[in-house]
């Protein structure tokens, strides 16, 4: 796979890893719930500055038109906001007030796993024996991380957190189904729900906003970690799939564990480096995975920023200088061949049940 598919999912990765032990510095100073809903509050309104100077910028019918939703497709939407926005960070915030940074960290390594597991069995998308072998290998070191030292019980925490891990996992599959939208457009409508959602629930309960400088670097927290990070992860979703570029973001820990040892040094014990170690041997066998076969692709229409490569060889019905990357409605005729590819938004086709 080359880097530049890689890329954006890497990147999206960097920033929530790094996000997570910032949050738990937070935790002691703003209750979960409200937490949760400023860190996506910061990330709604962030990403919609953002949207509101790229509509200053001359722009094409159809490039303006690709900033809306379709109606069909604001089901998937809401529901990936309801998991993803509002359940998952309460869950993880939540955990990250009985469980440490860098424990905490690792643990988000089996959102992968989750996120493959549905992809393959709920929603059909190609997962080769190797892709197995990865997930397995890293839910072997989430459970290490689990199990609590001494007591035949598994940590509340994590648990917490592995819920979390769970409702992101859902959230990442069903924005697959939204991801050829404008991705700036899709993670500003998430934050924004989301943000509000558990922003007001918390003032209902009884909450009260936080100091200017807390309330900031909330803000800040969910802008970066939050909405540059998702509008990242929504663009690898295109070019990766769901499970591929989950296997990708689940580096992700790596950054936050960096971090936290910098912010609380302490030595961790064996559980969590033989965790470590079945974590990155996971990630490594998702990372060298290669794919490919002989493959039809069926007749598509949809609208989405590209380049006329092979699979992008149409005609435009209106004037057209040149410029590369652009965005319109456009039509792909049936076609077949063989390249290394992934269920990228071109090849969400079906595969012998035999095939590796």
């Amino acid at each position: 796979m080359s880097i530049r598919n890689a890329a954006p999912a890497l990147a999206a990765a960097a920033l929530f890893g790094a996000s997570t032990p910032f949050a738990k510095l937070l935790v002691g100073d703003v209750g979960p719930l409200l937490l949760a809903g400023l860190l996506y509050l910061g990330s709604g309104v962030g990403l919609s500055l953002l949207l509101g100077l790229r509509r200053m910028r001359p722009s094409t019918a159809d490039e303006r038109a690709s900033l809306r939703i379709p109606k069909a497709e604001w089901p998937w939407l809401l529901g990936a906001v309801a998991f993803g926005g509002v359940l998952g960070p309460v869950f993880l915030l939540l955990g990250l007030t009985q469980t440490s940074g860098a424990a905490a960290s690792l643990l988000l390594n089996i959102e992968g796993v989750f996120t493959a597991v549905i992809a393959w069995f709920v929603f059909k998308e190609n997962a080769d024996r190797q892709i197995v072998l990865g997930m397995l290998t890293i839910m072997g070191g989430g459970l290490l991380l689990s199990w609590a030292p001494g007591a035949a019980s598994f940590s509340m925490g994590a648990l917490l957190i592995v819920a979390a891990c769970l409702c992101w996992a859902i959230d990442n599959n069903l924005t697959r189904k939204v991801s050829t939208n404008d991705a700036m457009l899709v993670a500003a409508i998430k934050g924004l729900i989301a943000g509000i959602s558990n922003t007001s629930f918390a003032l209902l309960s009884g909450d009260s906003l936080p100091a200017a400088s807390t309330l900031g670097a909330c803000m800040a927290v969910g802008f970066l970690g939050y909405g540059l990070s998702l509008t990242l992860f929504v663009v690898a979703l295109r070019g990766l799939g769901t499970a591929r570029t989950g296997a990708y973001f689940s580096i992700a820990p790596l950054f936050g564990v960096i971090i936290s040892f910098a912010i609380w040094p302490s030595m961790p014990g064996l559980l969590f480096w033989l965790a470590a170690a079945l974590m990155a041997i996971g990630t490594w066998l998702h990372i060298r995975e290669r794919h490919e076969h002989v493959h039809t692709h069926e007749p598509l229409e949809h609208s989405h920023r590209h380049r006329h490569d092979e699979h992008h060889q149409h005609s435009h019905d209106f004037a057209w200088g040149g410029v590369e990357p652009h965005t319109h409605p456009h039509q792909h005729v049936a076609m077949t061949h063989s390249h290394p590819h992934y269920p990228d938004i071109h090849h969400r086709h079906q595969h012998p049940k035999h095939r590796d």
